[in-house]
């Protein structure tokens, strides 16, 4: 979600985004084998088709890039 409010640039129901011609639209569900298991994760997305996240690599279901992530975002304190 925060990726994709950087994305369009504004927040969820914020007034500034109506008629910017792009939106969210939704989001889908994605299975992803990690070295912790199997996780599900909800991938939102726009309306235009623009918006590819970045956390989760494309059209892969086996990823240690998440694992990698996840230690980097909490050694940061998010």
């Amino acid at each position: 979600e925060a990726e994709l409010t950087a994305f369009l640039g504004y927040d969820p129901y914020a007034r500034n985004g109506w008629n910017t011609g792009n939106s969210r639209n939704g989001a889908y569900f994605r299975k992803v084998d990690t070295q912790f298991g199997p996780i599900e994760a909800q991938v939102p997305r726009d309306r235009n088709g623009q918006f590819h996240q970045h956390t989760l690599p494309d059209y892969k279901q086996h990823s240690d890039i998440l694992a990698s992530m996840i230690i980097k975002l909490y050694s940061k304190g998010v």
